[in-house]
């Protein structure tokens, strides 16, 4: 591999072997621009499916802080397939840090964190698909990247959880959850939910944020924001009640379920 260019097309084309005659600093670099493009090509098939392989095997560990930096800084980018991807890049570095304790400081974890936690619930766009751009995503990529945040970060949990019922209410949407973003979210809920140590209130408290929010509805049609709130609080109730493959359910599944249960209750008045 010549160290002065990367060849994607050949690099995809051959299952992404690592560019090795390429500095890892520099591949970074590349990568970062990369996924901030608008052709989908580039950015998701090309520059998203090499770092998050890289980064899982471990090729990209002396650069990793530096991918994470680039990505939390990239939530604030103008363009929205830049930001929507960032957080698939922190759930990758995330993970990567789990499976080697020590490799991700703690303050670099909490950096991100501070970035993603303001810009998750705020996010306009939040489309699924574009047919120019491609995934888009955010509220799933979104997702992604709180539960790897539970693991790095356990005592963010609660916050966490909080976190995505703000953006599963929020009101200025005329997005209609479309691409399975409410199965994303009930899955990273029931991931945050699953680990240790939570108290059965902390484990139910955050739907007080979603309860708040529905309580004032009434009669007429059903607004887009609440559809996507009742979509995700159904995901997520099949989620406890079935759980995740090799994962089981969460410790307090029966009580998270009892109380998603009664909100569902506000729209599906017959249910028993």
């Amino acid at each position: 591999m010549n160290a002065d260019r990367v060849d994607w097309t050949s690099v995809a084309a051959d299952g992404f072997p690592f560019p090795e005659g390429v500095p890892a600093p520099r591949l970074a670099a590349e990568l970062s621009v990369m996924l901030t493009s608008p052709d989908p090509g580039t950015r998701d098939d090309h520059a998203y499916t090499g770092a998050a392989r890289w980064i899982r095997e471990g090729r990209l560990d002396a650069v990793l802080e530096t991918l994470g930096d680039d990505a939390a800084g990239r939530l604030t980018h103008p363009e929205v397939q830049a930001r929507a991807f960032a957080p698939l890049i922190i759930c990758s570095v995330l993970t990567r840090g789990d499976a080697v304790p020590g490799l991700v400081p703690r303050e670099a974890a909490e950096r991100w964190y501070a970035r993603f936690s303001a810009w998750y619930p705020a996010e306009r766009d939040t489309r699924g698909w574009d047919d120019a751009l491609g995934w888009l995503h955010a509220v799933a990529h979104g997702a992604d990247a709180a539960a790897a945040f539970a693991k790095a970060l356990p005592e963010r949990r609660t916050g966490l959880l909080e976190l995505c019922a703000r953006r599963m209410t929020v009101e200025q949407t005329d997005y209609r959850y479309a691409q399975l973003e409410d199965a994303r979210l009930a899955r990273a809920l029931t991931r945050v939910l699953q680990a240790p140590g939570l108290t059965v209130e902390e484990a139910t408290d955050w739907l007080t944020v979603v309860h708040k929010a529905l309580e004032g509805g009434g009669p007429g049609a059903v607004p887009v924001w609440a559809f996507n709130t009742f979509a995700t609080l159904q995901s997520l109730h099949l989620h406890l009640i079935r759980g995740i493959a090799d994962e089981g359910v969460p410790p307090h599944a029966r009580e998270v379920a009892a109380r998603v249960a009664d909100l569902l209750r506000l729209p599906y008045y017959w249910l028993a």
